[in-house]
């Protein structure tokens, strides 16, 4: 049997029997370097070397400021202003649950985070609009994955460091994509909304409203103003922009809205710290993508699927096949560190942007989002709604299919991920 086989059989093993992700990949990891007789100190090596990347603080700090943000009474305003632009409408609370959502997402760079930060306040408001609770739950689960792809992105910031590629060239061309995607997904919604008969009660719209809520919420409005426009304009890194977005959570919190309290700041920090800890993955997977190298695996991958076809369409479609059955039972940043290294030189020898191909990855990694049994936002939103995950995996299908609507888009139009940091930056060379 080939050392490549015994590695599948063993890490496919120790993830069926429910061991932890990184520890499987660990235990791969050191029977791989056994295997070839490579001393273990490449594993120490590389988990320092994994872990003191700068640019890595900005998810920590990203994560933090989100919460502080939502906890000092910014996803409430931003709730306010989608309400009063939506107006009343079938569905209308649906369509304020994934708008409030892609604002949010400008703020906290995670999926699971804008989950929890919008649907605490959205599920409740449907279910007492009649919503069916798993669609409710659904809804809030999808619109939460976009927290994954609108810049600030943690996955684009993974996927920027694996793979060499420029960040703000990636949180740019994430802009589009996450536009393209609210919209599908707003479609979805009012579709079965009006199917189904949900909501139109309250208000139309009316300018009036409106403009009370953004002023209400010009700080809230600000927050992704002042990160965006100051990595754009120059004036900080995206690491820098993370640090700027925590303080400015904190006055706007502490001094304007004067919601937060030290108990939250605390919450805060605690939510931080258990939700930034999934990094703990990074060591093993670096070192078992390093590892890939030792077995050609990227080049036998490469051979492989070539030798199927090498139409650049139908091979970013397997690999989107490929990346939605793994992200079924692998958490999204391990994902992307393990098979960047993989995939990343068989597309761009077919053409493919790096920065494209990042945005894919992501996109396929929401997907992930909402597929049990791991589903992180599936878990979320089941805790928020208080039902089984199971009726939740149903009701979330039709979302699914908007995500993949999408991910095959940019497929036939990547110019669509490419045009905006193309005129920012000028082209990669």
């Amino acid at each position: 049997m080939s050392p490549l086989m015994i590695l599948a059989i063993a890490f496919v093993v120790l993830t069926i029997v429910g061991i932890p992700l990184f520890v499987s990949v660990g235990l791969t990891t050191a029977l791989a370097l056994y295997l070839i007789d490579i001393p273990y100190t490449l594993m120490a090596q590389t988990g320092y070397g994994s872990l003191t990347p700068f640019p890595l603080l900005t998810i920590p700090l990203f994560v933090l400021a989100g919460r502080l943000m939502e906890t000092g009474g910014m996803a409430n305003r931003m709730i306010a202003i989608a309400t009063n632009l939506v107006g009343a409408y079938r569905g209308s609370m649906g369509l304020v649950t994934v708008f409030a959502c892609m604002l949010f997402a400008a703020l906290s760079g995670s999926g699971p985070a804008t989950t929890a930060a919008i649907g605490s306040v959205t599920v409740p408001a449907m279910k007492r609009d009649g919503y069916d609770v798993p669609f409710a739950a659904a809804i809030t689960a999808s619109a939460g994955a976009l927290g994954s792809l609108i810049p600030p992105s943690n996955l684009m910031i993974i996927y920027g460091l694996v793979s060499e590629t420029s960040i703000p060239r990636l949180f740019l061309a994430g802009l589009v994509p996450g536009l393209m995607v609210t919209i599908l997904l707003m479609i979805t919604t009012y579709i079965i909304a009006r199917r189904r008969g949900y909501g139109g009660d309250g208000d139309a719209f009316s300018w009036g409203p409106f403009l009370k809520a953004a002023w209400d919420g010009k700080w809230a409005i600000g927050a992704p103003v002042l990160i965006l426009g100051g990595i754009y304009g120059g004036a900080f890194t995206p690491t820098e922009a993370a640090g700027v977005a925590v303080f400015y959570a904190l006055f706007v919190g502490l001094f304007v809205y004067r919601e937060l309290t030290l108990m939250k700041i605390v919450e805060a920090l605690r939510f931080t710290a258990l939700l930034t800890g999934i990094l703990i993955l990074l060591t093993p997977t670096l070192a078992f993508g390093q590892l890939t190298a030792f077995y050609d695996v990227p080049t036998a991958v490469q051979e492989g699927i070539t030798s199927i076809t090498t139409n650049v369409f139908l091979v970013m479609l397997l690999i989107g096949i490929f990346y939605i059955f793994i992200g079924t039972f692998m958490e999204s940043l391990a994902q992307i560190v393990l098979f960047t290294a993989v995939f990343l030189p068989l597309v761009t020898s077919l053409g493919v942007d790096p920065v494209m191909f990042g945005v894919f990855t992501v996109i396929t990694c929401e997907i992930g989002f909402l597929t049990p049994p791991l589903g992180a936002n599936l878990t979320v939103a089941a805790r928020i709604s208080g039902i089984s995950i199971e009726r939740i995996s149903v009701a979330v299908l039709p979302f699914i299919l908007a995500y993949i609507i999408g991910m095959v888009i940019l497929i036939f139009f990547p110019e669509l991920t490419l045009f905006l940091p193309d005129w920012a930056y000028g082209e990669a060379k």
